[in-house]
């Protein structure tokens, strides 16, 4: 089962960096592997109660419940020693409670998600795990593991997902003289392209803080980094006390470029070695903590790229799947019997971007064309014409006219810096974000111990 749920990590993951992986979790008690977190644990607090006011709306004991349950098992998987539980149950709970006001959110900006779309979800979930959608289903029900809350999570991930891409991403822009600039500042730095395997801890501070609060931020930072500096597990630390998104999953952030870096901890890595843990770093968002796990370099990125021409032609109303490929094997036919594929294509393509071109899409790097157009292209030898095949866009007949190797690292360079400035202004976007919505919120805390 543990395949199962790290690929799901993954796909949730790919939908939103920030989003907290959770499933569904079982009815059944958590297993003994569990049980040394609830050592300090707080009284039982009856499953139909109310542990959190959230606005006008509620979170219970047994969503709760479930939740931590499967937070468990997470750490269980990824070999990270669980904390106390009532500290766990309180992470998990404002976990929830941004969950929730997220989800409210977006349900008063009319954001849904239908079954066909869940479906397609959940079917590459399975097929990640080479498994039908029977055999995934039986797979969860042999871990305990309800499918119908199942569903519902990968639902409100993606919902969240969309939310954010409406209220952050589709409000952050990277600029040609922002990337220019943050090329020139990094030229011929080693570090650029080196990649950092890092975990994190953040101690929060509220949006407008007092100096008060600043002050008790840190010092709690402190501790945390003092109980670490003696020993302590920073998986399990990250787990009990930090703030950031990827608490859950022991502060682990991953593979990042040196370049996708926030700025503060960019400056603070490079001196560092696997290992080591940084000082407090502060941002607007509180006091950080990071340890570099691993570190590894760069090499040249060398890419086989292909010389392609097509001809599109688009279904609608009037052409049906039908005529389309029927017209695009008759045109292939006059292409065989000697007629000219450039002037076909000017003549029939309905591709504006390369109909006036005939057909030409130029040389294209793996990955640039939609999975289906490149599977067609990449199973064809110079020279040779596709059978008609639809994509997304309608049906197609592709030319390969060439390949060759390239060099493309500069152009990867370019990408990536790119991706960095984006990436960087979405994180730092996000946050911000979420701790605005969290602090504008009303929440009254009915959680035992707390």
């Amino acid at each position: 089962m543990k395949r199962i749920l790290v690929a799901a990590a993954l796909l949730v993951g790919s939908l939103s960096f920030l989003a907290p992986s959770s499933y569904a979790a079982p009815s059944q008690p958590a297993p003994a592997a569990t049980q040394p977190a609830a050592q300090n644990a707080a009284p039982a607090q009856p499953l139909n109660s109310v542990v959190a006011v959230v606005n006008d709306d509620v979170i219970t004991a047994v969503e709760l419940a479930k939740r931590v349950h499967t937070v468990l098992m997470q750490l269980r998987q990824n070999n990270t020693p669980p904390p106390p539980l009532q500290l766990l149950r309180r992470q998990v709970l404002e976990r929830l409670i941004v969950e929730r006001l997220q989800l409210t959110m977006a349900a008063n900006k009319g954001i849904k998600v239908g079954d066909e779309q869940l479906n397609a979800v959940i079917g590459r979930i399975a097929a990640q795990n080479k498994l039908t959608l029977d055999q995934f289903r039986a797979a969860l029900a042999k871990e305990g593991v309800a499918f119908a809350d199942f569903r519902t999570q990968i639902r409100d991930q993606i919902i969240m997902n969309d939310l954010r891409q409406r209220e952050v991403d589709s409000q952050v822009h990277v600029t040609p003289e922002e990337v220019d600039e943050f090329l020139t500042r990094n030229a011929g730095s080693s570090n650029l392209n080196v990649e950092y395997h890092l975990g994190h801890i953040l101690i929060s501070v509220p949006e407008g803080a007092s100096p008060e609060q600043v002050q008790q931020a840190r010092a709690k930072a402190e501790k945390v980094l003092t109980q670490l500096r003696g020993g302590a597990d920073f998986k399990q630390e990250a787990a009990s006390y930090s703030g950031g998104q990827h608490a859950l999953q022991g502060g682990d952030l991953g593979w990042r470029r040196w370049g996708q870096l926030p700025t503060e901890f960019a400056n603070a890595v490079v001196t560092m070695a696997p290992g080591d843990i940084s000082g407090l770093i502060r941002t607007s968002s509180g006091f950080h903590i990071i340890k570099l796990y691993e570190k590894r370099g760069e090499k040249r990125e060398m890419v086989t790229q292909t010389h392609a021409r097509h001809i599109l032609i688009r279904t609608n109303d009037i052409t049906s799947d039908y005529d389309a490929r029927t017209k695009l094997s008759r045109l292939r036919d006059r292409i065989l019997a000697g007629e000219s594929f450039a002037d076909l294509a000017r003549a029939n393509s309905e591709d504006p971007g390369s109909a006036s071109k005939g057909g030409d899409l130029g040389w294209v790097n793996p990955g640039s064309l939609v999975p289906e157009f490149e599977k067609q292209m990449d199973a064809l030898k110079p020279g040779q014409i596709s059978q008609p095949f639809k994509t997304q866009f309608g049906w197609h007949i592709v030319q390969v006219l060439g390949r060759r190797q390239r060099d493309n690292t500069d152009e990867l360079r370019q990408a990536r810096a790119e991706e960095a400035i984006r990436q960087r202004k979405i994180e730092e976007a996000t946050q911000d974000w979420l701790r605005r919505l969290r602090d504008e919120a009303y929440v009254e805390y009915h959680l035992n111990g707390n």
